[in-house]
């Protein structure tokens, strides 16, 4: 039931928000410095540095759920959605915090020099070191396979599946060319995708960290315009976000549905406790680990606290998603988008494609280490899946993905089971990590 795993996740958050003192806060200066390179040491083993790491990961996480995903919450839960999104995202900072922490701690650092890391190995070694062998084991497999199945589905097949209906929607191509031959859109994007995975978390780093930035900044601005043109109805919207929060009507489950709501789609954004994030931060060049536990904090952030909250006040400040048109998803956010200025959702639709494929070119990189996990580090394993993983994309852009959504949600949410077990248990060890961090850089 994802209801369950949804209040297992809030838990998870508001534990390693009190269990480390705020760090979502303390630590938020020093992360941006961290960022920026200022301590950055080159004699550090691991792949990539802190920037690339954060952008591979936010590309893995900023995409369609931002477009399309706050529009779901809001036209099921009403405006107050947005505010448990932006609670979801600021616990999940913490969350990010201590599961990126553990990634570093307890990567492999092959013997190539390339780093494989996640929940994956924090789960086997760290729950070996207390005495718990087996359990991490078990929680291991178990978190790797549902990693592979989220990696096909919501990191691939929905983002594909996603952005060309935005596609066809903003066309107007209902019946034509890519609408009846979908498969050539697949085909492309499959194309591309290999293109940058085949040569693994270095050539992926390169393009995210390209990628990522330009696309946020232009759907900040471009979100940023509407909003200025609507100024004066801003005001209403924050009082409509939070009276809904607290006060829904007619959202199913009331008060309780409104919050699952929020925390529902603020997860399946920024993914904090499902343990995906820790594989791209794990590829970090760095010798202390809590150093990209701080620069993971800064992910739900960027992606929830602030691309979210910018869509949901664009959807409620230009009234498309009380106007009862039964337009949904990503469609609503084009639509609010095109009332200001006609071009915009063409604009929408290329930036769409673009989150939607960095968010599948990081996703390729989760599935390829869950596999590796799973039946060990070939080169031959690895291709093999990395093939698998662009027919996918063709197979995503010709379906009708409401089972295959269900599918994917599914197996996203339950990566945080293993995960989370893994959290609470090792929650102690990044502690003595981040004390011993603090003493030396942060006084």
């Amino acid at each position: 039931n994802v209801e369950l795993i949804v209040i297992w996740l809030i838990l998870g958050g508001l534990f390693c928000t009190f269990y480390f003192k705020f760090v979502n806060f303390s630590a938020f200066r020093h992360s941006i410095a961290l960022v920026s390179g200022k301590y950055t040491s080159s004699d550090s083993s691991g792949e990539v540095s802190h920037f690339k790491a954060l952008s591979t990961a936010l590309s893995g996480t900023v995409g369609l759920g931002n477009i399309g995903g706050v529009a779901v919450a809001i036209s099921l839960g009403g405006p107050g959605a947005t505010f448990w999104m932006i609670l979801s995202g600021l616990l999940g900072m913490s969350l990010k915090f201590c599961e990126c922490t553990l990634g570093v701690k307890y990567r492999n650092i092959n013997p190539d020099g390339s780093v494989s890391g996640g929940a994956m190995y924090y789960l086997t070694k760290g729950l070996s070191e207390k005495g718990m062998p087996i359990l991490g084991k078990f929680l291991a497999y178990m978190f790797a396979i549902f990693c592979v199945f989220a990696s096909l589905g919501g990191g691939n097949m929905f983002q594909v599946n996603q952005s060309l209906d935005l596609i066809i929607y903003v066309s107007g191509g209902q019946g034509g060319f890519l609408d009846l031959n979908s498969w050539v859109y697949g085909a492309i994007f499959a194309f591309l995708l290999g293109v940058v995975i085949i040569g693994g978390i270095k050539r992926i780093a390169a393009v995210t960290s390209k990628l990522v930035p330009s696309m946020a900044i232009i759907y900040i601005i471009s979100a940023l315009v509407i909003l200025i043109v609507n100024i004066d109805q801003i005001p209403i919207a924050l009082k409509s976000i939070f009276v809904g929060a607290f006060s829904p009507e007619g959202v199913t489950g009331g008060f309780l549905g409104v919050l699952i709501l929020g925390f529902r789609r603020a997860v399946f954004s920024n993914e904090a406790g499902i343990g995906s994030a820790p594989i791209a931060h794990s590829a970090v060049k760095t010798n202390e680990p809590a150093t990209e536990g701080i620069v993971s904090l800064l992910e739900p952030f960027i992606d929830t606290v602030v691309i979210c909250t910018i869509t949901a006040l664009v959807i409620i400040t230009t009234g498309v998603f009380s106007s009862g048109s039964g337009i949904e998803g990503a469609r609503m956010t084009s639509q609010a988008f095109g009332s200001v200025l006609p071009w915009f959702p063409y604009l929408l639709a290329i930036v769409a494609i673009l989150f939607a494929f960095s968010t599948a070119i990081s996703w390729s990189y989760y599935g390829v280490k869950a596999v590796t996990f799973i039946f060990g580090e070939k080169k031959s394993i690895e291709l093999l899946y990395k093939l698998i993983f662009c027919s996918f994309a063709i197979v995503g852009a010709s379906l009708d993905l409401t089972k295959v959504i269900d599918l994917s949600d599914s197996s996203l949410f339950l990566m945080a089971i293993p995960n989370l077990i893994g959290v609470y248990l090792l929650a102690g060890v990044v502690k003595k990590e981040f004390t011993k961090y603090k003493e030396k850089h942060i006084s």
